[in-house]
């Protein structure tokens, strides 16, 4: 299962915010928890319903989202 099959979009679930296979756990959630020093292993017990494959693909769309140029202004002050 690709990541594309495991993050869903719902304008009525979560404020339409990407979750992981329908459920109300956003990928922001999983993300949050790995930045704060959460292993995989502790999320998965805290988590019964996920997969590991779920964490992978949080971590393959946030990786996919941030692909992207950012473009930088420079001033005309003088």
């Amino acid at each position: 299962m690709k990541h594309a099959d495991r993050i869903t979009f719902n304008p009525k679930q979560c404020g339409g915010r990407p979750c992981i296979r329908g459920m109300r756990i956003r990928v922001k959630d999983v993300l949050d928890m790995l930045a704060a020093g959460a292993s995989e292993q502790e999320i998965l017990a805290d988590f019964p319903y996920l997969e590991q494959e779920d964490i992978r693909a949080c971590l393959q769309y946030a990786a996919k989202e941030i692909d992207h140029s950012v473009l930088v202004g420079t001033s005309t002050e003088v």
